[in-house]
Formats: structure tokens, sequence, C-alpha cells
């Protein structure tokens, strides 16, 4: 495991898969390489994005297993690792995906409590997770299915003081919440990489670690240009353009995701598939002149500031 913890653009990789519904390996290789070439400071497998959901436990081992050996030390990655069930149920697995050579097993705050569930519960679970599993590496995610817990500020803090929690994916969409939690873990071994784009410089400029964003799966190079050129007083115009881009492509984004971003790869020339196992929005021709139109604007962009 990396001992470094990553500065800049963290993908929330997707899974390819092949026309017949089974995971494209090939294709997962190929992405990960595009993910490393744009950039990239790591990588986060089975999430979101990758369907995770939609995957079998076996199948959530595999491609996290397959990241790792194809990043081979390049970056460090880490994969979701609880599943919902009893914490105990939760700390097996969490033992399973870690030893696949991951930096951090990455916790979804809301299967480790209900809606309905105190934070104080929430913690006592955290807490138990952490004594099941000696030596195990932890992050959090915010992420939105089955509903978005956050996390706060004060909670964080106590988390990150053990030493044994690194990594935070923030969807608060609150900028001053980000603060708080950047502030509540200033001096741990500790990152915040924040998911909502509509505040990307801002949350840089506050001191996240990086952005852990969809974006990342249309046009990871400007995502990486972003982390590094956010404070460059050379570079304010073309920074004020990205953010300006990112805050009005937002819809066309988030509609029928994952399908668009494959459907955006293969513009870019990328071999992959529509396929998806996720129940999502129609790829309708409409979508796809949208997305035709979103790549176009990018790659002019890109052109201007020099992204390669």
């Amino acid at each position: 495991m990396q001992d470094t913890l990553p500065q800049g653009f963290i993908p929330v990789m997707l899974t390819p898969f092949k026309e017949n519904g089974e995971i494209d390996f090939d294709g997962l290789t190929q992405l990960t390489e595009l993910y490393l070439q744009a950039g990239a400071a790591g990588l986060f497998a089975n999430c979101l994005s990758s369907e995770m959901y939609e995957l079998t436990e076996d199948e959530r081992l595999a491609i996290t297993r397959h990241v790792v050996e194809v990043a081979n030390g390049r970056v460090p990655v880490v994969a979701t690792g609880t599943f919902g069930g009893p914490i105990a149920e939760q700390a097996e697995f969490a033992k399973k995906i870690y030893a696949t050579g991951i930096q951090a097993v990455i916790v979804i705050t809301s299967l480790l409590a209900d809606a309905n569930e105190s934070d104080e519960v929430f913690m006592e679970r955290m807490n138990e997770l952490l004594q099941l599993t000696p030596g195990v590496i932890y992050g959090l995610y915010e992420c939105p299915v089955p509903y978005k817990r956050l996390v706060t500020a004060k909670d964080l803090g106590e988390l990150a003081a053990t030493g044994r929690v690194v990594y935070h994916k923030d969807t608060s969409l609150d900028i001053d919440n980000v603060k708080g939690k950047i502030a509540a873990t200033q001096g741990q071994r500790f990152g915040v990489y924040d998911a909502y784009m509509e505040h990307a410089v801002a949350s840089l400029q506050a001191g996240s670690a990086g952005l852990s964003c969809i974006q990342g799966n249309f046009f990871p190079e400007v995502i990486v240009w972003l982390c590094a050129n956010y404070n460059n007083p050379d570079q304010q115009e073309g920074i004020a353009r990205v953010q300006q881009l990112l805050i009005e492509t937002m819809p066309v984004i988030h509609y029928a995701y994952p399908t668009v971003a494959k459907y955006y790869l293969q513009k870019r020339g990328f071999p992959i598939s529509l396929y998806t196992r996720r129940k999502v929005e129609e790829c309708t021709a409409e979508v796809k002149t949208e997305v035709d139109a979103l790549y176009e604007r990018v790659e002019a962009l890109a052109q201007e500031l020099g992204i390669s």
C-alpha cells in the first residue's frame, strides 16, 4: 500500500462491459491506462460509477484486483468494501477487498446506518468496523444510493484522528461544509476529495486534496489541468472558463449516466460498449446530440488552453 495520499484528480472508474453483459477486462485495462495517461493521481475502483451495486461480490473483488495490478504501484487505488448487512459481515468483505492491495477500503456511509438512525449510531458502527478489522485503512463516501448520509465535520475529525480513516469523498454540495471538514481534519494524514463541480475551484482553494467527479469520465485531462492550475495566477481566465464549463454542462453529464460517459468515450475513439447493467434513462439520439455538442466544446477549450 502506498503511504502518500493522492493530490489531484481521482476518477470514479467506469466498468466496461461486453455486449453480452460480461465484464470486459481488456477494456478495463485500457480504461485504467487512459486515466493514468490523463494524469490521474489515484483511482477509485468499484464505486457507484463502476455499477458496484450491479456486480457480484466476486466481480467486485475481480475488478478491484485487476485495477491494482494494472496500476502496478503508479498511483494508489481505493475501492468500496461495505455493502450493507451486519457490521461483522461488512468487516469480512472489507478484509477481502483490502487484501487486493488497495490503499483504503471505502465505506458507504448510508450502509452503516439507516436514514432514521442518528449520527451516534453511525459512529458506533464505524468504530465497530474498525475494531473488527485491525490494520485495515478506510475512507468514507457519501454515496447518494441508497440515500445520501452526510458525515459531520466533528465526526470526520474524530475518525481521521484514529489514523485509520484517511480519505473522504464529499457530496454535501456545500462549500462551507467542505471547508469545515478540511478544518476538522487539519494536521491528520487525511484528504477530502470533492465530487461537486459547481464549486470545484473554491474547494481546491480551500484545501481539498483533489476532485473525484463523474466529469472525469468524459474529459479527465481537463480535470487534471484544473487540479494543477487552480491557483496559477497566469491561468485565471482559463480556470474561470473551465469552472463555467463544469457548471453549465451539469445536466448533460448526469442524464443517462453512465451510458452517456461511455458514449463520450466512444466519441474520443475509445473502444467501449454502451452496455450498462444499471437502470438509467435511455441514451436517445437527442441525448447523443447534446453529448456531441459537449464534446466539441470541450475539444475547443482544451485546444485553447493547451491541454493535451
